[in-house]
């Protein structure tokens, strides 16, 4: 937990963003696996987290705008809660740790709706994501569940974005923890890596090793030898030789701050020359970006000259004719990369999200593009200092796409799919890592760089464990 002056001033900004009204910033509450008293792990709204920092499941905050006060509501817990997890602190006492001077018990909270909307009074809320928070805000507004979505305060949605999208250094730091164990997760793939091996086998160590620094995994990890579907979460198959592993994978620190990386790795420990030809086509690109990266640049302009990058060394593989540069603008370099360069990354690891994909990622100065692939960019505005993002470039080969495509003689004049047949049983390969936007620049988070470059890789994985 950072002190309670970083969340008091976090809301006085947020306070100061807003014109009046109440905020209502929804806490999470636990989830049941399979019966109530089964749940799944506890993950704390990120919002709530930024704002009133605590980690505990059925709390909420509201903030005043107009009194500039500031609330938490939740119930204290019962003797037969300490029987069970033993003695824990008063609301009122955690309140207090994220400078809140005032506490109310949870049904408090309907009054103090109630008595605003009777004043006419704006109630700003996040859009819920949970059902249960959904039903909360429907009941506090006496509204259908289905009327909530419109009710969602676009002038708190912005605001929070601006806010929060930019980190401060102490967030950095932390950030820098969950990129460390991201780093120890990535490397111990690498040695793990060799024909026998069954995926789980890796995951499940990479899951061990985000518990055993952190929070747990940023999100469900991708280890795979079938790379070329892009979100793969099955864990059964058999590494054997020949293949390359793909590992999409990143932790929380024990404050939820995210980290995101992805590595390929061949199954034998050594790229064969058609692996390293496309492997170094992906890294130009993810190392393209890195150069060019600042303030002041769209994401989107960057995601095209990555793709633009890829289409030289593609032409220079033979998959695609004609200019490769006028390929990549026309579109066909997305038959090989179908996914967006990168996403913002803080408390979440799609940070924001919830709170709408294309509000997070574009403005009024940048438009979602309609054009497969680049449409798919989920981060596309113009960079600020404070930023943070992924570089993730990758080329796959996906058979069904490429019949599709051949078949409809998409990019007919710029692909050479006689060529390209002939990597359908290639897979896929990501480079993947997380960077900070500076003013004349960039720079890669982490205090160690995860091997990156063919070589790299091999000289890791062949290290013991």
């Amino acid at each position: 937990m950072f002190s309670n002056q970083t969340y008091s001033l976090r809301r006085k900004e947020l306070r100061n963003k807003m014109q009046s009204g109440i905020i209502i910033i929804l806490g999470n509450n636990e989830s049941p696996a399979n019966y109530p008293h089964n749940t799944f792990h506890f993950r704390q709204d990120s919002s709530f987290l930024y704002y009133f920092g605590l980690n505990q499941p059925g709390f909420v905050g509201v903030i005043d705008v107009d009194n500039d006060q500031d609330c938490i509501f939740a119930d204290d817990f019962t003797l037969d809660d300490v029987i069970w997890m033993g003695k824990l602190p008063s609301v009122a006492q955690l309140a207090e740790q994220v400078g809140v001077k005032i506490s109310n018990p949870i049904n408090e909270l309907q009054n103090v709706v109630d008595k605003a909307a009777k004043a006419g009074r704006k109630i700003h809320f996040l859009p819920p994501y949970r059902t249960d928070n959904k039903i909360l805000i429907a009941n506090l507004l006496g509204v259908k569940i289905s009327q909530v979505a419109e009710l969602v305060s676009p002038e708190l949605v912005n605001a929070v974005i601006e806010q929060r999208e930019i980190k401060s250094e102490e967030e950095i730091q932390q950030i820098t923890l969950a990129c460390n164990t991201g780093y120890n997760m990535h490397t111990t793939a690498m040695k793990m890596c060799k024909p026998g091996m069954v995926e789980r086998e890796i995951m499940g160590t990479l899951e061990g090793i985000s518990l055993k620094e952190g929070a747990g995994v940023s999100f469900a990890p991708i280890v795979t030898i079938n790379g070329q579907t892009l979100h793969n979460h099955f864990y059964g198959n058999t590494l054997t030789d020949g293949r390359m592993l793909l590992v999409d994978a990143g932790a929380e620190n024990n404050m939820n701050y995210c980290s995101d990386f992805t590595r390929t790795m061949p199954v034998n420990g050594k790229f064969t020359t058609k692996q390293k030809e496309i492997y170094d086509v992906v890294l130009s690109a993810n190392m393209l970006v890195k150069k060019i990266s600042k303030a002041g640049l769209t994401y989107q302009d960057i995601h095209i000259e990555s793709l633009k990058e890829m289409g030289r060394g593609l032409h220079e593989l033979g998959l695609i004719k004609g200019d490769p540069i006028e390929a990549a603008m026309n579109g066909a370099v997305a038959m090989f990369m179908p996914h967006g360069l990168g996403h913002q990354m803080g408390l979440d690891v799609h940070d924001m999200e919830d709170l709408g994909e294309k509000l997070v990622g574009y403005d009024a100065k940048t438009k979602r593009s309609e054009q497969f692939g680049l449409g798919a960019l989920r981060m596309g505005k113009t960079l600020r200092p404070g930023h943070v993002i992924t570089d993730e470039p990758g080329i796959y080969f996906i058979p069904d796409l490429i019949a599709k495509w051949k078949n409809e003689k998409t990019c007919a004049q710029f692909i050479d799919f006689q060529k390209v047949e002939q990597y359908l049983d290639f897979g896929g390969i990501r480079l993947e890592d997380g960077l900070l936007i500076t003013e004349n620049g960039c720079t890669v988070l982490g205090d160690k760089h995860i091997p990156l470059t063919t070589q790299e890789v091999e000289n890791e994985m062949a290290k013991s464990l």
